[in-house]
């Protein structure tokens, strides 16, 4: 994510986005960019709107009359007008990366790119913060984010590249990932002891402890596994353990 937003050199490869080479033309394509990084700095004791003024002027917006009207526009699209002249060091978490996402907009950026954007928040802002991003993804910007929560990569992505030990494994949309294990995905209770049987018969997607017993989710091409197996609508995170099952077994 840093070398996407030119603040760290590649050792190879090439990124262009609109014909603008990010590697050789770093100014050119800063002016279309918007960052919000996993942690974002922020000043505590200034208010939201001296913070976003603070970045305007950084992103040359050095007109008062223009800066004041830029400001009062991200801060009612982020929906943060209430606490404008409230000392940011007070916001939550949720306010904190709504005002980020407000600084990132700045410019009209093409491209913006969120690292982690929903860490740490509760279910309530988590779900605010997806409303705001599907609201800013258009034809003129492409949002691009990195996350671990899978829960965003389906509500809020076209595309999704998912990265294992720094390569892409697979590179898709949402729906084609889970048309590719529709009806495979199977799911049974058994106790510990069995687990190891199955992993030998079957290709274990992936185990976690339930009441006492082991819920085993496996990837079945043949049909049902075995009798105390049930059908279940696979998931994302179902992909992905298949994906680095296949990878494991081939290695």
């Amino acid at each position: 994510m840093k070398i996407l937003a030119t603040l760290l050199e590649p050792d190879s490869g090439e990124i262009a986005v609109n014909n603008v080479d990010f590697i050789s033309q770093k100014m050119v394509a800063r002016r279309m960019l918007g960052y919000l990084p996993q942690e974002f700095g922020l000043y505590p004791t200034l208010t939201a709107e001296q913070m976003l003024g603070y970045f305007a002027r950084l992103k040359g917006v050095m007109d008062g009359k223009e800066r004041a009207r830029l400001i009062d526009t991200l801060l009612e699209r982020v929906n943060l007008t209430h606490a404008r002249r409230q000392p940011v060091g007070g916001f939550s978490g949720g306010m904190r990366q709504r005002l980020g996402i407000a600084q990132a907009l700045i410019g009209q950026p093409r491209l913006i790119i969120v690292d982690e954007p929903t860490a740490g928040l509760d279910p309530e802002e988590r779900n605010r913060f997806h409303n705001l991003l599907s609201e800013i993804a258009s034809e003129e910007t492409v949002v691009l984010l990195s996350t671990h929560i899978v829960s965003d990569v389906s509500i809020l992505c076209g595309t999704m590249a998912i990265i294992r030990h720094g390569e892409i494994i697979a590179f898709c949309t949402p729906q084609a990932a889970l048309a590719q294990i529709a009806n495979l995905v199977w799911e049974a209770a058994v106790r510990r002891e069995k687990v190891s049987i199955l992993k030998s018969r079957f290709k274990v997607i992936s185990t976690q402890m339930f009441e006492g017993q082991v819920r085993v989710r496996v990837l079945s091409p043949d049909g049902r596994p075995s009798e105390e197996f049930s059908p279940v609508i696979p998931t994302l995170e179902d992909y992905y353990f298949s994906l680095v099952s296949q990878m494991e077994s081939v290695n």
